[in-house]
């Protein structure tokens, strides 16, 4: 990951694909064939990978390359690309862009696991299985980022969260081709895990009794109405 922090809004600009992999004794390096990313990339720009802050090393008219550290590769789902993978792409935010997701930092904070995949009506609703630690994070009606993507939670159980993916969502990102077993890439909500590093601080209850704290912290301050 690239030192510096780098904000991205989780909302994805396109799916590109990977070209080749390297594998050295430090470093991997991926070759990904893109077309709107490349359009004012320079070296040492941002590109969110599958939600991972990536620095572009090289580039061409059709394609960019990016180094992957040994921790980065241990702490996300890049391990599981393959030539030809699909991945969710988007440059880093602009100081003078639109905003239309929420903060999304590209720094994983786990993997999760699809436990189930529901379609209803026009949209398709996955539960994904998480480490209990990120458990805290996740707050109804909240925001979390999938594989790099911005969704809201609209479930959240002691061990999984649900997410709703709209057909915009399914038709532009890689994850509504994603199937019950498959692995994600997790970035807890920036907002939520700075509140609840605040109230951790401040109150002598165990975190996981502290949601509630957080939740009206949270309320107190305007981040939610919920």
């Amino acid at each position: 990951m690239k030192e510096g922090e780098k904000m991205f809004t989780g909302i994805i600009e396109e799916i590109g694909r990977i070209k080749s992999i390297q594998k050295g004794t430090e470093a991997i390096v991926l070759t990904i064939d893109a077309k709107i990313v490349l359009q004012d990339v320079k070296l040492g720009d941002s590109i969110s990978v599958n939600g991972v802050c990536l620095t572009v090393t090289s580039f061409s008219k059709s394609h960019f390359t990016v180094d992957v550290m040994p921790e980065t590769i241990k702490a996300s789902t890049l391990q599981l690309l393959t030539i030809g993978s699909l991945v969710n792409l988007e440059r880093a935010m602009s100081a003078n862009g639109r905003f239309g997701g929420h903060f999304v930092s590209g720094h994983v904070d786990g993997v999760g696991t699809i436990v189930n995949k529901d379609r209803k009506g026009n949209a398709i609703y996955y539960e994904i299985k998480i480490d209990p630690s990120l458990r805290r994070y996740m707050m109804l009606k909240g925001s979390v980022s999938v594989d790099g993507t911005s969704l809201t939670i609209f479930g959240v159980t002691d061990h999984s969260f649900t997410i709703s993916l709209i057909p915009h969502t399914v038709s532009h990102t890689i994850v509504g081709e994603k199937q019950r077993g498959d692995k994600v890439n997790i970035e807890c909500d920036m907002l939520a895990k700075y509140m609840n590093e605040m109230v951790s601080r401040t109150s002598p209850q165990p975190l996981e009794k502290s949601s509630n704290n957080m939740k009206e912290l949270l309320q107190k301050h305007g981040f939610t109405d919920y």
